[in-house]
């Protein structure tokens, strides 16, 4: 949109969250809730965007340059009030002379295209201001929206309003598009003669229509574009609603979701097409899943790259690439770094870690992999256990292609398997084994006969030993 700068206010401490983290940092359908705002708000192709900030300034600041860079950072002074942070940021804009939208930091299902139909509102109206407003059942802390004959004659807030101005539903939900030089000059004449002590932004709105000045409230539907939060409960009931959107629109996609209200997936997810999602499946950060896999049910993926055709059963995995094909689980905890080429395996209770498993290769069960590569179709056996730390540092095994190692090996580190070497079962593995050849620790059996009869008389054990004799 041409000639437009966007203000997102971000100052305020947000008490109700009790919380040590600023409230918009809290998270939602994976990022915070002023990065779901700036995220809107850079969407818009503006003159520049502006967060204004305040409490908690050097974190926020620290997000938002890192993740928004070309997002201006205003301050707001010891005046409270939003249209004192308004005032703060139009510093930042001393020679711009358009639109400004005016949007809240803790308001972060508002989209691209509701913000779009706003402006082309206020632009069409002639106004000097055009605000948001929506009708809530329970209005409680919200500013009201006062009108006389269906115009617009005011706002007026919570802990200011009469007690008949308290029983309007019809409440401002803090979204606004000004003329900017008018929201220049009008803020200069806005005092903090109120309740609260502070300058209200709303107050602009006020000024505006006592001059004369085209004024008008946008009511909003959709409730839940615009909805705010302050608190905990207000935080899982929005983070619920989105996901509901999210899943929705990725079924429409071509994705089956078994169990939508057990499924949680973030906005930074990629889904191909015919992916199934089963039961108690949750995909965060950058996860992407490939055309026609099927993920859980009571899976958790977090960072991780999922190919064509992959199958993975109850599994939590971080920060990890499955090939196409691949499968994975049940009970397996795949940690940072694991790699499992295509047509590979890992089985049942198998943890990795910087592990790169070949195509073909298979960890079935009961096994873990720590600082390891696992060469093209080779076997793990069951039980076996890379040992990859001496105590101090972290060495690496590497078993080569088409290796077959027996069940309940221990592979102590730093080692290697050659190419088609195999490993007997019960062996510990501390040199280097050439290709094609069979490593074992051939330690010979020895039975001691009679020694449970004699160290343990009168045990069952015993007993029974005695009745077989």
């Amino acid at each position: 949109m041409s000639n437009l700068a966007v203000v997102v206010l971000a100052a305020g401490e947000g008490t109700r969250m009790k919380s040590a983290t600023p409230k918009v940092l809290h998270r939602i359908a994976g990022l915070e809730l002023i990065g779901h705002v700036l995220s809107t708000a850079t969407s818009l192709s503006a003159h520049k965007v502006v967060a204004v900030l305040r409490h908690e300034r050097e974190r926020l600041e620290s997000y938002v340059s890192a993740f928004y860079p070309n997002v201006a950072i205003a301050e707001q002074d010891e005046i409270p009030g939003t249209g004192r942070a308004v005032e703060a940021a139009l510093a930042e804009l001393a020679h711009f002379d358009g639109d400004v939208v005016v949007l809240s930091g803790d308001v972060p299902l508002l989209d691209v295209e509701s913000i779009g139909s706003l402006v082309e509102i206020h632009r069409e109206l002639g106004n000097k201001a055009t605000l948001v407003s929506t009708v809530l059942d329970n209005p409680h802390g919200y500013g009201r929206i006062v009108r006389d004959r269906g115009e617009l004659i005011g706002i007026v807030e919570q802990k200011d309003a009469s007690d008949s101005e308290r029983d309007i539903q019809e409440v401002n939900a803090g979204v606004y598009v000004f003329d900017a030089q008018a929201l220049r000059d009008t803020l200069e004449r806005v005092g903090t003669n109120n309740a609260q002590g502070e300058k209200y932004l709303t107050d602009v709105v006020g000024i505006l229509i006592q001059a004369g000045h085209k004024v008008s409230a946008h009511q909003i539907t959709d409730k839940w574009l615009v909805a705010g939060i302050n608190d905990r409960v207000q935080l899982s009931e929005v983070e619920a609603e989105l996901n509901r959107r999210i899943v929705t629109a990725w079924q429409m996609a071509g994705v089956t979701i078994q169990e939508p209200s057990s499924t949680w997936i973030d906005v930074t997810v990629s889904l191909g097409r015919d992916v199934t999602l089963l039961p108690g499946t949750r995909l965060h950060g950058l996860t992407t899943i490939g055309e026609g896999s099927i993920i859980g049910p009571d899976t958790t993926l977090t960072d991780v790259e999922v190919g064509e055709g992959v199958r993975i059963n109850r599994t939590d995995a971080t920060s990890s690439k499955i090939y196409s094909g691949a499968t994975v689980g049940p009970f397996a905890f795949i940690r940072p770094g694991t790699e499992l080429g295509a047509d590979g395996k890992i089985g049942a209770f198998v943890e990795t870690k910087n592990a790169q498993i070949g195509k073909g290769a298979k960890v079935p069960h009961l096994s873990y992999v720590g600082d390891a590569s696992i060469g093209e179709g080779s076997n793990i056996g069951a039980g076996t256990i890379f040992a990859n730390y001496d105590g101090v540092n972290k060495h690496r095994t590497e078993i080569g292609k088409q290796a077959r190692t027996g069940s309940g090996n221990v592979f102590v580190a730093p080692v290697k398997v050659g190419d088609g070497a195999y490993t007997a079962a019960g062996s510990t593995i501390r040199r280097d084994v050439e290709p094609g050849a069979l490593a074992l620790n051939p330690a010979a059996q020895k039975n001691l006969a009679g020694w449970v009869i004699q160290n343990r008389p009168g045990s069952k054990s015993a007993i029974a030993a005695t009745d077989t004799e």
